[in-house]
């Protein structure tokens, strides 16, 4: 057996990669900590009991498992980091009023979501706690599409829809737990046909009314659309007049998605998905859940959204690594003193070791330091 193999979907990240995804988390972590989001840490393995805390069963099949040696509980390498950031905000900060917070770190999953993604994605993100108001919303939204334009991205839309859509219609409809799974599953990868097939024994205001949501996507004018054909039910109403102001407010690129509902258990109100053109998928995910914090024994509000800072990073031009400048090894004072400043702005400067000067070209250095007439300066590599 090659004992230098790794898992599947579990890879090293090498140069110049791993200085592309270096490079866009300390410019989101700094985007977010100008915004007044504090940055915390949560551990890699905790108990289950608070990992799947108000999560759903999906997260539950994604988390590795393992017996702690020392309680003999169940531990789990978290998946997801979001329930973390809720335990620390319910139970550790305590504040009373609003709470920013941003993370980044590696999460585990036992089955990579598609055949070239990693099981081990690094999920950073940006989360309010204690504001119940669409204020919040439009503030985590704005901070999403900022953060795609500080990587480069500021031709990004991001698509909005609210699960009390969904969640009216089929408690309205008295819809049985099964069929409800089986619609979500169907308005979710968008099969129209299934949606059909499974709404057609319902009431007929409401399989109406599920039958059109996928349809309900695009511009702002379907928010209209929805209001004239959607049943006029309280939550609706409520629903759609909190999209309305969101894509009133939004200085961004936004469509209106009725039929998205990823994670449908874990959130309560506004979702949304970020794309970019070019990339099939989303490539941030996010939305209000003002459950989670419930399972802590302190409620709290709560809006957000992450995304995997790998995944992304793979997809996105234009960043230019930084290559070195090779120094030297001369033992002068002038020399050290230039190394020394060179590094304090942020040049990478590489010491050349005796030996191995055939092999200069690995380093990645296109400058060298050269002493002319006494004086060192810097010069490209020819």
């Amino acid at each position: 057996m090659r004992n230098w193999l790794l898992p599947e979907n579990i890879q090293d990240i090498l140069p110049p990669e791993a200085q592309r995804v270096e490079y866009l988390r300390a410019r989101l972590l700094e985007l977010f900590r100008v915004h007044g989001y504090l940055f915390v840490m949560p551990p890699m393995l905790e108990y289950v009991e608070s990992l799947l805390t108000g999560t759903g069963e999906d997260l539950d099949l994604r988390t590795f498992k393992l017996v702690d040696q020392i309680s003999g509980r169940m531990m789990g390498l978290r998946a997801d980091i979001t329930p973390q950031v809720a335990r620390i905000d319910a139970h550790l900060l305590n504040r009373v009023g609003v709470a920013r917070l941003s993370y980044c770190g590696s999460v585990l999953h036992t089955r990579a979501r598609g055949q070239d993604s990693t099981r081990e994605p690094v999920q950073i993100g940006a989360e309010i706690y204690g504001h119940a108001g669409i204020e919040s919303d439009l503030e985590i939204q704005t901070l999403l599409f900022k953060a795609l334009s500080a990587c480069g991205r500021n031709d990004a839309r991001i698509d909005i829809g609210h699960v009390a859509v969904f969640r009216s219609l089929c408690r309205h409809g008295k819809v049985e737990a099964d069929l409800e799974r089986r619609l979500l599953a169907a308005l979710v990868s968008k099969d129209i046909p299934e949606v059909t097939e499974l709404s057609a024994s319902l009431d007929g205001r409401v399989g109406e009314a599920l039958r059109l949501l996928p349809k309900l996507y695009g511009a702002h004018g379907v928010l209209a659309d929805a209001k004239r054909y959607l049943p006029d039910l309280p939550e609706i109403h409520a629903a759609l007049t909190d999209l309305e102001r969101l894509t009133d407010g939004a200085s961004y690129d936004v469509s209106i998605d009725l039929a998205d509902l990823r994670g449908y258990r874990y959130h309560s109100g506004v979702v949304f998905s970020a794309y970019v053109p070019g990339r099939a998928s989303a490539v941030a995910l996010g939305g209000r859940y003002d459950e989670v914090g419930k399972a802590f024994g302190r409620a709290r509000p709560a809006t957000g959204f992450s995304m995997d800072l790998m995944d992304f990073a793979s997809g996105v031009g234009g960043i230019q690594v930084r290559r070195g400048i090779l120094s030297p090894l001369v033992d002068d004072g002038e020399l050290r003193n230039l190394v020394d400043r060179l590094r304090a702005e942020g040049e990478i400067v590489i010491a050349e070791l005796p030996g191995h000067e055939q092999a200069n070209n690995e380093l990645g250095c296109d400058r060298t330091l050269v002493l002319d007439s006494g004086v060192w300066h810097v010069r490209a590599i020819q």
